[in-house]
This record gives C-alpha cells, sequence and structure tokens, in this order.
C-alpha cells in the first residue's frame, strides 16, 4: 500500500488575507553523504533544519537496495514529523526507490505520472494536492534523466501531465538535471510556469551546478528562495537542498509572470 494518507502534523501558515507555504527539494542520494557514509539520520536531521511544510524528495531508497536494509522514506518521515507520501520509479523484491513528498499539510488526492524513456531509466512524477485552510495546492516532485534529449521529453510529458488537473497554485519541485544556460530541454517548463530561479546546488561541498529547483504558480508566489548550504547539508547528501517561501493572496486565481528570488 502507497503511505498517503497518515494524519497531517501542520495546517499551513496564515498571515492575515495571505496564505504562506514554506516548500524544499532535496535529492538525498539514498541518504549517502559526500563522505560515502550511509547515514539516513543524518539526512533526516537536515529536514528538521529546513522546517519546511512540503519536501520534494528524489533518489530515496525503501528496501530497494539490499546493502542499506532500511525504508529510508519511513525513517525520514519519522525523522521530521512529516506524512510520507511514495513516489517509486523502480521496484525491486525488496522494495522500491524514487522519488517522495513529505508534507504537514492534509493530501487530498495523489497522482503518478510515468515519465520514462525507452533504455533508459525509469523516471516518474509524483503528483499531490494538498489542502490549507480550503485552498487546494498542488505539488510535483520529480527526478529527469540524464541526457538532454531524454529531459526534453520528460520535460513535454511533464507539461501534458500539468495540463490536466490544472490548478492557478502549482508548485514542481525536483532535480532536473539540467545546468547549461540556455536549458533548452526545460524551454517547455519554463513557458508553462515561467522561469525558476537558478541556485547552485551540485556539489554540496562546492556548489557549481543549479540542478534542483523549485516553480511556482503564479510566479510572483515565489517570496524568496535560497539553497540550504548549513554544514550538515554541505555533507549529508552529494546536493544541497533548495527552500523556497511562498505567498499566495487568498483570492489569487490565475497565473502571471515574474518572481522574486534570491540566493544563499
Amino acid at each position: 500500500m502507497m503511505r498517503s494518507d497518515l494524519p497531517p502534523t501542520a495546517d499551513g501558515r496564515a498571515d492575515g488575507s495571505d496564505l504562506r507555504l514554506r516548500v524544499a527539494s532535496y535529492n538525498v542520494h539514498r541518504c549517502v553523504g559526500g563522505d560515502g557514509v550511509h547515514d539516513p539520520a543524518r539526512v533526516g536531521a537536515v529536514l528538521r533544519e529546513l522546517d519546511a511544510d512540503v519536501i520534494g524528495l528524489q533518489e530515496v531508497d525503501c528496501g530497494f537496495e539490499p546493502a542499506f536494509d532500511v525504508d529510508q522514506l519511513e525513517l525520514l518521515a519519522n525523522v521530521a514529523g512529516m506524512t510520507p507520501i511514495e513516489g517509486p520509479t523502480l521496484r525491486g523484491e525488496g522494495g522500491h526507490y524514487g522519488n517522495a513528498i513529505l508534507t504537514r499539510v492534509r493530501p487530498t488526492s495523489v497522482r503518478r505520472h510515468d515519465l520514462s524513456v525507452s533504455r533508459r531509466e525509469p523516471r516518474g512524477a509524483l503528483d499531490v494536492d494538498v489542502d490549507i485552510q480550503g485552498m487546494t495546492i498542488r505539488v510535483i516532485a520529480t527526478h529527469l534523466g540524464l541526457r538532454r534529449r531524454e529531459r526534453a521529453r520528460q520535460a513535454r510529458k511533464l507539461v501534458a501531465a500539468l495540463s490536466d488537473h490544472a490548478r492557478p497554485q502549482t508548485v514542481v519541485v525536483g532535480d532536473f538535471n539540467e545546468w547549461r544556460p540556455r536549458e533548452r530541454a526545460l524551454v517547455p517548463l519554463s513557458a508553462a510556469l515561467g522561469a525558476a530561479p537558478r541556485l547552485r546546488t551540485f556539489p554540496a561541498r562546492f556548489p557549481v551546478l543549479p540542478l534542483d529547483r523549485i516553480w511556482a504558480t503564479p510566479p510572483e508566489a515565489i517570496e524568496s528562495m535560497c539553497t540550504h548550504a548549513s554544514p550538515l547539508a554541505s555533507v549529508a547528501s552529494d546536493h544541497l537542498p533548495v527552500v523556497a517561501m511562498l505567498r499566495w493572496h487568498t483570492g489569487a486565481a490565475s497565473p502571471a509572470h515574474g518572481a522574486a528570488a534570491e540566493g544563499g
């Protein structure tokens, strides 16, 4: 059974007539740090540092690799005190591996999209609606492939998925494996969602490549964004987390372009 309906631990952050949500994206690299040590508890401590309402995770191993012998998602959810939602892309006899979402706000529906390209590693997108004080926010977490043409096809598939169950308030997070200045593979996403801030997240110790992104609609909902480069985060995985504070006016209804962001 997919884990998606455990009790939430929070219900968003009200600020007058506005609704605020702190979201993050984190490729946890199977909880193997830059020092080569497999330490899920250390990654869990980073999640607690993030203090996010919703976190999209990539490369989560839930018993897929026998050498680890641990359900990382269950452990991380327990440490962070959040609801786990699975988005497997690989399955084996002992478990599965792939994307996940941790949330403190109540999930109301879960969809899983296959973004796989023939003869490449299976990829997918985990698509979750959460309810915050009566407003539905759509959150999608994904991890695109290593080759440009592969990413381009996956981006088009993701845009097609976005057109189904369309929501004015949508958040897309993940490791997009794109660092080139023109980012041709991600043009469909930028056309659909607006430009995403490019923050350097990889490798964690000395980040130079902006692989991990957060989009939001409307783009001006992004109040601030930064990498989380604490001493612990710099060693816990090979990626740094990205964190954004989002704000929607309760009357917001349609996407627009323009965003505010800050590196860190």
